[in-house]
């Protein structure tokens, strides 16, 4: 195959070594927005595909749009590390010339496969769809959306893995329109509805991409036709896919089901991001049997391609790197500017041989009836456009009067106040929803987001709307009344008990907690506001907790005074109780003993016995004297009284004649080592 002549704006031409470092082989392609060349690094001695933009682009209305979205293709490229996306090593500018210096893919791209194939397995198209997500969830969970995932763009590298290419359209996900580029850029077979009608750029339409893709290996053909991007995009907007079970019949059921989940009108009934689809994917294809998998509808003799797509000599031949955009392939490029002309594809026109000279009157009513046809064609092309894609079609989100922005950034409806806003969408005809939901950061009456919600946004005339979420103000709460009630279920998990009053800033520090003999531990000592306030939700409250009794020592009281052990117990938050007992050894009013021993662990509030000493116990000695020894004896021991005998004239009548101590005395019944007073009786 001849090489194609270079582009006469580039001056890279064979040879020419780019920013001091690239050298060119060879032009691999030409597209719409730059041409990509084989080059070697001479830095690093290797192969590189160097993709320049073309010179009227720059020069162009839109140079600063295709400056961006070449940059943006390095940025977000940059910024994903996956084996199944196409690096980007290097970007620069090269004589007012902007480049990118990407990875050399050997392969071809899917369009190439499917031009060959016709048709896929089911085995097939999930396994190149589930690299194709692989790559694409990186790039969702970078914040990148692609926004152009398409055949052309789906590399088939010589190891037969998937590469993605051309992050040209790619945009962070926190901005979900396209609106400031005054353009719809993408693939007419591939773009999601939201794209089309609400100009949202979200994961889930890389994901509707991918569903119309695997629709398209199965099948043999997208799911929609039209004669011009305008027809097809409606039917993107207004219709469902036809499911597979019908356009493939015997196909798995939970493939088709899949398929028609990936590529569904309704942006919430597809999976969020590429990385919840291909969780999915796993699960199917794990699910399936082997005759599933190796279900393969027959190719097809002339298979449906995408609007404007020709066949031509890039996507029938291998291509070392797949090809960007371009007027010729499926990606159409709608100026959405009122003065902006749409012009049809290039290619060559077939010529006819004129074997007889048709007189002048006839070619000139044949020139006549053409040229009035182009006008009739190009009025309704004109109008269609208008109607369906241009200012006819779309109504713009206002700005509002109370909010002001910040010099060169985009500017949202937030914080706005919503009872004007409000008459300003009324006035102008924009169909809208509204909800209400607390707001921290919000004025109650104002709108805390929207969908969309950054000015000039487009609303569709058909079936177009926004909907709104308004601030009903910071949500209020009340501190449970009885929250201090240890009694009660809020005062024994009070912390719980706020929560669940809807309080977000209950502050409670352990370290600050209190031991507390009357409040059981884990209730509150205090809250602070007090009790039944009602406030903010996000009021700082604070909570001290008790930590029940404080551990204590028995102190030692033994030989104390009643009044001094009285006071140590108070210091240790002891409960006492006293009683009294005779002791031989313990002087009266001291303590003999406690119920609790010293140095015992004990917790405020325990309770201890204390026993305080009367002193030794007395008797008054009875007189004996002329009783019998025994009857003396039985009588003295009844008081606790030991008795003695002394007979020293002997005892033969057994009469006590003497006793000492005399009758009468106050004595103690035992001596101070707790023996029994002794009673000596002299008998006769």
């Amino acid at each position: 195959m001849s090489e194609e002549p270079y582009p006469s704006e580039h001056r890279a031409i064979k040879g020419t070594v780019i920013d001091g470092r690239y050298r060119i082989i060879r032009k691999i392609a030409e597209g719409g927005m730059a041409t990509v060349f084989e080059a070697i690094d001479e830095r690093l001695s290797r192969h590189v595909a160097l993709k320049m933009m073309h010179m009227q682009l720059i020069q162009g209305a839109h140079r600063e749009q295709f400056i961006e979205r070449f940059q943006r293709e390095a940025r977000s490229s940059a910024s994903i590390a996956n084996p199944h996306i196409v690096q980007v090593y290097d970007t620069g500018t090269w004589d007012g010339v902007g480049f990118l210096v990407m990875e050399y893919v050997h392969g071809v791209n899917l369009r190439y496969e499917m031009n060959q194939q016709g048709t896929f397995s089911v085995h097939e198209t999930l396994r190149i769809l589930s690299e194709i997500l692989d790559g694409l969830s990186s790039a969702h969970m970078a914040g990148v959306v692609h926004r152009d995932v398409k055949p052309e763009n789906i590399l088939i590298n010589d190891r037969g893995h998937v590469q993605i290419t051309d992050f040209g359209l790619a945009k962070a996900a926190s901005q979900a329109t396209l609106s400031t580029t005054g353009m719809l850029l993408g693939t007419a077979a591939y773009l999601a509805p939201e794209m089309i009608e609400f100009n949202e750029a979200v994961a889930q339409g890389d994901v509707y991409a991918c569903g119309i893709i695997a629709y398209e290996m199965l099948t043999g053909a997208v799911p929609f036709v039209g004669d011009n991007p305008v027809t097809l995009i409606f039917k993107h907007v207004h219709s469902d896919i036809e499911p597979l079970s019908e356009t493939c019949p015997g196909i798995d059921a939970a493939v088709s089901q899949f398929i028609s989940r990936l590529a569904s009108r309704q942006v919430t009934d597809r999976p969020k991001t590429a990385q919840e689809a291909f969780e999915e994917l796993q699960e199917l294809s794990a699910s399936l049997s082997a005759q599933a998998q190796h279900f393969q509808m027959p190719a097809r003799q002339s298979s449906q391609k995408p609007v404007n797509q020709l066949a031509n000599q890039q996507n029938r031949q291998p291509a070392l790197q797949a090809p960007p955009a371009q007027p010729k392939d499926d990606t159409a490029l709608l100026a959405l500017d009122s003065h902006t002309s749409v012009l049809s594809a290039t290619g060559d026109t077939p010529t006819a041989h004129v074997t007889q000279a048709m007189p002048s009157r006839s070619r000139f009513r044949l020139i006549a009836g053409i040229v009035a046809l182009l006008l009739i064609l190009g009025a309704s092309g004109t109008s269609a456009w208008w109607y369906f894609l241009g200012p006819g079609s779309y109504l713009s989100l206002p700005m509002p009067t109370d909010v002001s922005c910040p010099a060169n950034q985009g500017c949202t409806v937030k914080g706005a106040s919503w009872t004007r806003y409000k008459d300003m969408l009324h006035q102008i005809g924009i169909k809208f929803s509204e909800s209400e939901e607390f707001s921290d950061s919000m004025p109650k009456g104002s709108i805390v987001s929207g969908r969309p919600d950054t000015v000039g946004s487009h609303i569709s005339k058909r079936g177009g709307s926004a909907s709104f979420v308004i601030s009903k103000g910071i949500r209020q709460a009340t501190i449970p009344q009885d929250i201090l009630d240890a009694t009660t279920a809020h005062g024994k998990s009070p912390l719980d008990a706020l929560k669940s009053a809807g309080f977000s800033n209950v502050k409670h520090d352990a370290n600050a907690d209190e031991y507390s003999i009357d409040v059981p531990e884990h209730a509150a000592i205090s809250v602070v506001p007090a009790p039944g306030t009602t406030t903010n939700h996000n009021t700082s409250i604070t909570v001290v907790l008790s930590k029940g009794p404080k551990p204590v020592s028995m102190p030692n009281i033994v030989g104390l005074t009643k009044d001094a052990a009285q006071h140590q117990l108070d210091e240790a938050q002891l409960k006492s109780s006293f009683t009294q007992d005779w002791s031989d050894s313990v002087d009266s009013g001291k303590v003999i003993s406690s119920s609790e021993e010293a140095g015992a662990q004990l917790h405020w509030g325990d309770a201890v016995s204390v026993v305080i000493s009367k002193g030794p116990q007395m008797v008054t000695v009875p007189d004996v004297r002329g009783k019998n020894e025994n009857d003396a004896s039985s009588i003295l021991k009844a008081l606790g009284l030991d008795v003695k005998i002394s007979a020293p004239l002997g005892d033969l009548t057994q009469t006590v004649r003497l006793q000492d101590p005399d009758p009468g005395q106050q004595i103690r019944i035992r001596d101070t080592s707790g023996k029994p007073t002794v009673i000596t009786l002299t008998v006769v």
